[in-house]
């Protein structure tokens, strides 16, 4: 007699990024399943831990800077999440996490399903 199959579930985390349309772009073309590799200049990938915190920063940051911004949320393996501490970047609810550049490739497997854009802001015509 056989074993049956048990299949056992990752318990995930959703995170939120907020993202201009260049970005998004590149997640796109990933599929919906990735997030690019950061600029020289962007030592650090900063998912954030609330809604409401992605879309003061797409809302705010990205319209002005590049005619829209996105709100993004996805979901990632809990458990991988814990080596990264949360950050408070200001207020109580200004939470992100820090992920170095050099760890986003190892990030984006341990994602579990798809991006997905859920609000969107653009600059008034």
């Amino acid at each position: 007699m056989t074993e049956p199959e048990t299949k056992t579930e990752t318990s995930t985390t959703t995170l939120w990024r907020p993202t201009g349309p260049e970005e998004l772009a590149l997640v796109e073309a990933s599929g919906w399943t990735a997030w690019p590799p950061r600029l020289p200049e962007q030592p650090i990938f900063y998912p954030v831990l609330n809604e409401d915190y992605a879309v003061r920063i797409a809302r705010d940051w990205n319209v002005p800077a590049s005619g829209s911004g996105h709100v993004t949320r996805f979901e990632v393996d809990t458990a991988f999440l814990a080596r990264y501490p949360v950050r408070q970047a200001g207020g109580e609810t200004i939470l992100e996490l820090w992920v170095p550049a050099e760890e986003l490739a190892e990030f984006n497997r341990h994602i579990v399903g798809r991006i997905e854009v859920v609000r969107e802001f653009h600059a008034q015509s």
